[in-house]
């Protein structure tokens, strides 16, 4: 009765080792830079960046003009007016440099928002496409996390995931 006992449990475990998993794989920036809404939201966010980049041109601007001003006439100044002016200096560019890190600040939350529904919306393609597949996982390619894939055990689902998006 044992032997038989264990005749089948070897004969499970050795079904069980053989059959294999079904999995997909994707590049998941190749299908995010792909999609329509992406380009939209990448573009929204460009527009934001030159908004920044200009204001904190123009701020620059201006404190290297003032500090060059400043430069010109400071033999003449008395103590207290050459020091009055270094503190509207070093205000000017403090005043600057908390700009540009609030603009860096809110252009990644800008970026952020821009792109979670996006993203969403190609998690939730995937898992349409794992799901009608019958794949047990979908392996993202990108960033050599996965260098090498066995065709026969896994497939390319880009294209799968590329038809659901639309």
């Amino acid at each position: 009765m044992k032997k038989l006992f264990l005749l089948i449990v070897l004969g499970v475990l050795s079904l069980t080792a053989n059959a294999q998993t079904r999995f997909g794989y994707f590049s998941f920036d190749n299908v995010l830079k792909s999609m329509p809404d992406y380009v939209m939201a990448q573009r929204s966010i460009d527009d934001l960046r030159q908004k920044y980049d200009a204001e904190m041109k123009r701020a620059e601007d201006e404190f290297n003009s003032k500090y060059e001003e400043f430069l010109d006439v400071q033999k003449d100044l008395v103590p207290a007016i050459l020091r009055k002016r270094q503190a509207e200096l070093q205000e000017m560019m403090q005043k600057n440099i908390n700009f540009k890190n609030e603009s860096q600040r809110l252009l990644k939350q800008a970026e952020a928002d821009a792109f979670a529904p996006v993203k969403n919306k190609l998690y939730n393609a995937l898992t349409k496409v794992g799901q009608a597949q019958g794949y047990a996982f979908i392996l993202n390619t990108d960033g050599d996390a996965c260098p090498y894939v066995n065709p026969e055990m896994g497939e390319d689902a880009t294209e799968l995931i590329k038809e659901a998006l639309n």
